[in-house]
């Protein structure tokens, strides 16, 4: 029988009624001639209710015992939804990352996946069962539990099915598919059929929050067809596929925008080569993921840096920054939370001229300002004021005629 990955978010399964209705659809799925391996969220808060917790016991969090705490909503979940299934009389096994045997590296908080050891889930699929998998979770090189990073389910599931060969993923979530733009910002924007892989990865780098930057590349490197889809309508979604080069692309996709960034300058920096190798190694050494970098044309020999980094990160690229001053010769270090990013996205920007003055243009428009600009073969992406960006979103959506 052909094999589905199916992966339901922690809103899917957000309390008794909706664990049923997956359970519901993971039989009706079976009941197609189909193998099923499902991933799970927490439910609901869950998580962020074992963080708030965590924070009212202790300052002192230690990541090996934070992520043994947050790695326990997965659980409940998968009991639960495999007793939903019994009570369908459908024959279901609950799995820990570990006991799916998810291996990662110790990075607690942000392991990356080193192996799979799928023996115990194509042994339960063997037998007629469901294997009901706790998502964003593994066990360390070290057996310790570890996690992938928030929002890391889809990660789990893409893992899954590139491992056991599945036919696709199904991402089920509270949103209908990839929209053009953030319906909440944009009332007109449309649901987007299909999307390639390198305009979802670029969608999910930019901010867009359906589908997990990680899993997006996994599925992307792996080959492993996606489809994100609402578990509230079960309408058809938007499948995520290799690029077809066939067929042309249309110029601009979707306009992303993200509000959870921030900017970091690193004032009056001596212009020699090493300087910005030494500062972005140290903040590589501290995990912190830069995104846009401009550095500014010297004058009288010194320069600034600045670049974004999630705002989570922020305080810890400031101090990385601020204790290197001294050895870089930087005269001030400053940081900025109140920017965010808008882009446009689309394949086939490859081929078609005039999409930045377009872009441009719109803005200049509206009287929004750019900070910062980065770009790659078919997205452009621009910092501005947090307080513009969906003005920006709305007019970029409307000038480039996504409605």
């Amino acid at each position: 029988m052909p094999l589905v990955v199916q992966k339901y978010g922690g809103t899917s399964v957000g309390d008794a009624d909706r664990i049923r209705a997956v359970a519901d659809h993971v039989a009706r799925t079976r009941r197609e001639g189909k193998d099923v391996v499902v991933v799970v969220s927490a439910m609901g808060k869950t998580t962020d209710d074992l963080i708030r917790l965590a924070d009212e016991v202790s300052s002192v969090q230690p990541p090996r015992e934070y992520d043994m705490l947050v790695s326990a909503g997965e659980r409940i979940s998968t009991a639960l939804l495999c007793m939903a299934l019994a009570d369908l009389g459908v024959a279901a096994s609950s799995f820990t990352g570990s006991q799916a045997g998810i291996v990662t590296d110790t990075d607690h908080t942000k392991a990356k996946i080193v192996e799979i050891r799928a023996t115990r889930l194509t042994e339960a699929l063997a037998e007629g069962k469901v294997p009901v998998v706790a998502g964003f979770q593994g066990v360390s090189t070290e057996r310790d539990v570890t996690t992938l990073g928030r929002g890391a389910s889809d990660l789990t599931a893409v893992a899954l099915a590139a491992v056991l060969g599945a036919a696709a993923c199904e991402i089920y979530t509270d949103v209908t598919g990839v929209f053009s733009a953030d319906p909440r910002v944009v009332p007109d924007a449309h649901r987007l059929g299909r999307v390639s892989f390198e305009e979802m990865l670029e969608i999910s780098a930019a901010g867009g929050q359906v589908l997990q930057l990680r899993s997006a590349e996994f599925a992307r490197n792996h080959h492993v067809p996606l489809q994100v889809r609402s578990s509230f309508t079960w309408e058809p979604g938007t499948w995520i596929v290799e690029e077809d080069a066939s067929m042309e692309q249309a110029v601009v996709t979707a306009v992303i925008h993200t509000t959870s960034q921030a900017k970091v300058t690193v004032s009056g920096v001596p212009d020699r080569p090493g300087i910005a190798a030494r500062l972005f190694r140290a903040l590589a050494d501290r995990s912190v993921n830069v995104d846009d970098v401009v550095q500014n044309t010297s004058v009288h020999g010194t320069t600034d840096i600045s670049f974004t980094v999630p705002r989570t990160d922020l305080q810890t690229a400031v101090d990385v920054a601020e204790a290197l001053s001294g050895e870089l010769g930087a005269t001030a270090v400053h940081s900025d939370r109140g920017v965010a990013k808008v882009s446009v996205i689309g394949a086939g920007m490859r081929s078609h001229p005039g999409v930045t003055a377009t872009m441009f243009e719109t803005l200049a428009g509206e009287g929004i300002n750019i900070d910062m600009i980065s770009t790659s073969t078919i997205r452009i992406s621009c910092v501005v004021r947090g307080d513009d960006v969906e003005r920006a979103v709305r007019a970029l959506h409307g000038a480039f005629e996504l409605a």
